[in-house]
């Protein structure tokens, strides 16, 4: 959310970055105190959102279904990347001294990362789930056992730690390290341009174009239900996904997918407030507002709806 600037220690024939200064919102002094309560109250409904949605899985039995051991999953990636950032941010805004360690910066880019490559291939498991229980309903729970969510989900997390162990390495070897601001480097950056087009092309697109082919087919099998209701209540049962699934992608693609010298510092920051904070504010609310089992898990859970 920030701008970056750099501090350089200077040595005898050698510079090394020190720490960061972070700029922030171009805003007046009088609304930073708003802007704090503001990302404060979203923050903690965030914690409250997804924590609630996390521990209603794990308690009720009725929700230890693959759909929801995935939406379990994705409640704590939420929570881990907004926790990364959210309170440094928040830090930042109270306080008069706006700079982070050199190794800070570079330990939650990392951690960041992880967390949101992780996510970016978790989109595309649950897109199989749902293709899995639209196309084969009878076969649902043999096929999406255990097993193989535990080892689809342990795939997403390694493609998250390697693929952001690339990115923070090159982005590490320029002389600023910072890659959300790589047109400032004084160094070439053609190929860490290149770096970063790959790595969003197979942490972004490709799971982005695995969903759009599995829901592709999906709706070719939704059409052929003979009754509208029957293919109303498929539709339903994808929505929530389509939706949290297009609110991640579009930002983060549009922000790391294009040159670092074509890179808006203004709009790179409203970008990410929107696929960080943003969405994962909305993912609890989409995926329980409408949902009939977590309504009825919470009932189950704090006991008032034991006859259920």
């Amino acid at each position: 959310f920030f701008f970056f600037l750099w501090n350089i220690m200077q040595e005898p024939n050698q510079s090394f970055v020190t720490e960061f200064i972070l700029m922030g919102f171009s805003l007046s002094p009088r609304t930073t105190p708003l802007l704090f309560l503001a990302f404060l109250m979203i923050y903690l409904l965030i914690i409250l959102g997804n924590g609630l949605i996390a521990i209603l899985i794990c308690l009720d039995s009725h929700l230890h279904t693959p759909m929801y051991f995935f939406i379990g999953i994705l409640s704590m990636l939420d929570l881990g990347y907004t926790t990364t950032t959210v309170p440094q941010m928040l830090a930042h805004l109270a306080s008069e001294k706006k700079t982070i360690p050199f190794m800070s910066c570079v330990a939650q880019m990392y951690i960041f990362l992880v967390l949101g490559i992780t996510e970016s291939w978790l989109f595309a498991i649950m897109s199989i789930d749902r293709y899995v229980a639209i196309c084969h309903p009878l076969r649902y729970k043999v096929i999406m056992s255990p097993w193989l969510c535990g080892v689809m989900v342990i795939f997403c997390g390694l493609w998250g730690v390697i693929s952001a162990l690339v990115y923070t390495v090159f982005a590490m070897h320029l002389p600023y390290c910072v890659p959300a601001v790589l047109k400032l480097a004084c160094a070439d950056t053609s190929v860490n341009d290149r770096v970063d087009f790959i790595l969003g092309f197979s942490v972004i697109l490709i799971p982005l174009s695995l969903i759009l082919v599995i829901y592709f087919n999906i709706v070719i099998a939704i059409l052929k239900i003979c009754s509208a209701q029957g293919q109303l209540k498929a539709f339903s049962t994808c929505a929530s996904h389509i939706t949290v699934v297009t609110m991640f992608s579009v930002p983060a693609m549009v922000m790391y997918m294009k040159p670092g010298s074509k890179a808006s510092s203004e709009e790179d920051k409203k970008l990410a407030l929107f696929y960080n904070v943003i969405s994962a504010f909305l993912n609890p609310i989409i995926y329980s507002l409408r949902n009939k089992d977590v309504k009825r898990a919470v009932l189950r859970v704090t006991g008032w709806g034991r006859a259920l």
